[in-house]
């Protein structure tokens, strides 16, 4: 019987890893929870918003942002409808309804080797959904500035 090499072994781990902070994250969606963003974030995790020019670096910041976000897009209506998942990412296609705006988006997320999120950038169409996304994040990251 032949042992699996090296390669073999780092891929399945990795593969692993994936899909378990993949079901965590899908998890908390579901529920609509972000208490477990601490445990999934890694300390060095980027966040890329699709309406603020520069990317929010570490878990803080990565945490503040999905929190609101949370609030934002998570209503009923909001849906994944395709995944693409690889060893180490994966880009989630979502719809949701906003103030009866169609929103069309897609997270694009990177683990590392522990399974935590180091890179997390949401992209979104069409115009008129991200002006009402803008105005939503904007509000409600202001409102948490001052709680």
């Amino acid at each position: 019987m032949r042992r699996p090499d090296r390669a073999s072994i780092d891929s399945n781990r990795k593969t692993r890893m994936t899909v378990e902070a993949l079901e965590t994250w899908h998890r908390m969606v579901r529920t609509q929870d972000p208490s477990g963003l601490d445990a999934l974030l890694a300390d060095d995790v980027v966040f890329q918003s699709p309406v603020v020019h520069s990317p929010q670096r570490g878990k803080k910041l990565a945490a503040w942002y999905l929190g609101a976000a949370f609030r934002v897009f998570f209503n009923p209506t909001f849906r994944y409808v395709r995944e693409i998942v690889g060893p180490s990412d994966a880009m989630l296609e979502f719809e949701t309804e906003i103030d009866g705006v169609l929103v069309n988006g897609v997270d694009i997320i990177q683990w590392n080797d522990a399974g935590q999120v180091i890179d997390f950038k949401v992209m979104l169409r069409p115009l008129k959904g991200i002006n009402v996304i803008h105005q939503k994040m904007g509000d409600m990251l202001q409102a948490s500035k001052t709680a």
